[in-house]
């Protein structure tokens, strides 16, 4: 475990956590009081939080972590399951229950998470988030994303990325950080993607009323349409969901916006 203050004063921890079935989870853990976990995007890793986690740690026990074979954490050498590396990260830090924020794969992971474990689930706050079971429609920007992919071009998968997820562009706040972050994970989420279990039954759309944890989903004006749609379905199944939309946000949120973000998930986490 390596420790050391940021900017803020706050302590902060960082830990390798032993993942389900080998390898490792880098973590990094800031402040005190209810605990909340962050959980990233699909090809990005735990910079994304790095403008929302000084002020969220005044008021709360935060964890963040890399998911397998994305940043810091070790790339995976079999099939595994986001859902039980998430569990593990609870079981490391001695956490029962937590509030759970997650952006873009991040919230699918955590509305699976809180429907295959309910009790460890205090509060939800999802970012831009997709959800399992939803159709995407099909256009040109997925059949490209599948080409990058199947012919392993990870220059292609990056550029994408920021095109398509990034609209806003390096001029706009944390671009220039959006950019490193993506580039850095593009090889790696190559090999990630191939090794993550799917779950053709997982359908976390079709079970919204089962969602028991309170639950606040946000997203930006100027995201992906189809996040808006999303959106919308979250807040009409999940029961007393509440909806926020953010001005002059593309999907990097937490990056662009930090400030309204992190004032409605103070407002809303226990």
């Amino acid at each position: 475990m390596r420790s050391h203050g940021n900017s803020d004063g706050l302590a902060t921890h960082e830990v390798h956590v032993p993942a389900p079935g080998g390898g490792r989870l880098w973590a990094e853990r800031s402040g005190a009081g209810t605990p909340v976990v962050l959980l990233h995007g699909a090809g990005m890793d735990s910079r994304l939080w790095d403008a929302v986690v000084p002020e969220l740690a005044r008021h709360h026990d935060v964890i963040r972590y890399d998911a397998r074979g994305l940043g810091r954490s070790t790339p995976p050498d079999r099939m595994f399951c986001d859902v039980e590396d998430l569990g593990a990260v609870l079981d490391y830090f001695g956490f029962h229950a937590a509030a759970l924020v997650g952006l873009s794969m991040g919230g699918e992971t955590a509305l699976d998470f809180a429907l295959a474990h309910p009790e460890r689930v205090s509060a939800l706050g999802l970012v831009g988030t997709s959800v399992s079971g939803h159709d995407w429609p099909p256009d040109a920007q997925s059949s490209a994303y599948a080409a990058a992919r199947r012919e392993r071009d990870a220059a292609a998968l990056a550029e994408l990325e920021l095109s398509v997820w990034a609209s806003m562009g390096r001029t706009a706040p944390g671009g220039e950080l959006i950019e490193r972050m993506v580039t850095h994970n593009a090889h790696l989420r190559l090999v990630s993607e191939q090794q993550v279990e799917h779950f053709p039954d997982r359908d976390a759309q079709a079970r919204l009323d089962d969602i028991a944890a309170p639950t606040l989903v946000i997203h930006g004006d100027r995201d992906h349409p189809e996040i808006g749609v999303i959106a919308e379905r979250l807040v009409a199944g999940i029961p007393g969901a509440r909806g926020r939309l953010i001005a002059d946000a593309d999907h990097y949120l937490p990056l662009r916006t930090p400030r309204p973000l992190t004032e409605l998930l103070l407002a809303h986490l226990p």
